[in-house]
């Protein structure tokens, strides 16, 4: 028997206002899916943020809900919007739905993902309507589902939410300065979280002998934007992790340095509660 596509998880012993999403983590390939790539399995999985979940294992244990996608992201990527694809990856009637494509769409990095560099096109024949559906009715819609039934609830019970969208990126090129991010805060320049959130962010990352950049080269994407509302007290960042930190040469994770990234992660947010539930007040003075 399948399992479900989205895996929630909070401990029940103490509750904290935080949600942490973890969209590209996911292991489960559907047999009918992947009957229709036309690349391996190990190709497929180029596309996911491997073993990031293992990142948010000491968030968990402090008392924040955790939405885990469960499936590959190349069943359906829950960081896009639904309508963001390239018409050239899908049949001619569903392209109607469908406006210009964005950056990613273009590059085959839509909801669906179906193109990927170094492997061309991932499925055998573009993507019809009923295929496209079933896709975001197995994978996409029951995270974002769960996703917002999760904010909705924190936000009744505590007036605000802190909303961590975990990710791990593959090393960035060295920058003109020699010296790489590690670590980069997203919260689409402001709009998601206040910017007072990302600067104690970037600022306890730094303390802590990490390299860290704000919104370079990802300010944050669909799930942030959807989830982020700081005028009604829900501020939205994401936060990637360079997989060079806790994944060994062979992309197997290395459980020590993933919970001690964890442990950063959980420290940091618990410093930043307080301030969250007291008052307002010192994101205000801090823009």
């Amino acid at each position: 028997m399948q399992r479900s596509a989205v895996s929630e998880c909070q401990f029940s012993a103490r509750s904290l206002p935080v949600l942490v999403s973890v969209p590209h983590a996911g292991r489960d390939l559907p047999v009918d899916i992947a009957a229709e790539a036309r690349v391996s399995r190990c190709e497929l999985e180029r596309l996911s943020d491997g073993w990031s979940d293992l990142i948010a294992a000491p968030l968990l244990a402090a008392g924040a809900r955790v939405i885990k996608a469960n499936m590959l992201r190349a069943v359906a990527d829950c960081n896009r919007h639904e309508g963001d694809m390239d018409v050239i990856d899908v049949t001619v009637p569903l392209r109607p739905r469908f406006g210009p494509p964005g950056r990613k769409a273009r590059a085959g990095l839509g909801v669906v993902p179906t193109r990927l560099l170094g492997s061309g096109q991932l499925w055998r024949r573009p993507l019809s309507p009923q295929a496209f559906e079933a896709r975001l009715n197995q994978a996409y819609r029951p995270f974002h589902t769960a996703l917002a039934a999760a904010r909705a609830a924190l936000l009744a019970r505590f007036g605000h939410v802190l909303v961590i969208d975990l990710h791990s990126m593959p090393s960035l090129p060295l920058s003109t300065m020699g010296r790489a991010a590690q670590i980069v805060v997203g919260d689409r320049h402001g709009r998601s979280a206040d910017p007072a959130i990302a600067a104690k962010l970037m600022q306890r990352a730094t303390e802590q002998g990490f390299r860290a950049a704000h919104n370079n080269p990802y300010p944050g994407g669909h799930i942030v934007t959807a989830m982020g509302a700081p005028l009604s007290r829900v501020h939205a960042v994401q936060v990637e992790f360079d997989r060079a930190l806790y994944l060994n040469a062979d992309g197997r994770a290395d459980a020590d340095r993933a919970l001690a990234l964890g442990e950063w992660l959980r420290d940091a947010v618990l410093a930043l509660l307080p301030r969250l539930s007291a008052s307002d007040d010192w994101l205000l003075a801090a823009e």
